[in-house]
């Protein structure tokens, strides 16, 4: 298992907008560089993306909730 993590303390999110989906759903291929999230940062929104491929497992933050740097927010399988 891997987790991945907040790049930059915020707020994140798991969609790219209130109606919209999430990024990613449990049993979710995850290649390198895929984007997972969100996180707010003074008004900017900045991409979280993987660094490993594998299985997206689940969210491990809560939606609209603040993050720290280096916080895990989702964890994959491989």
């Amino acid at each position: 298992m891997s987790q991945v993590l907040s790049p930059l303390p915020g707020t994140f999110y798991v969609k790219p907008s209130p109606e919209a989906k999430p990024y990613k759903a449990k049993g979710d291929m995850v290649a390198v560089g895929d984007v997972i999230g969100l996180v707010e940062v003074m008004k900017t929104f900045i991409e979280v993306k993987s660094e490993k491929a594998g299985t997206f497992r689940e969210y491990v933050a809560d939606d609209a909730c603040p993050v720290s740097a280096g916080q895990p927010v989702a964890s994959l399988e491989f």
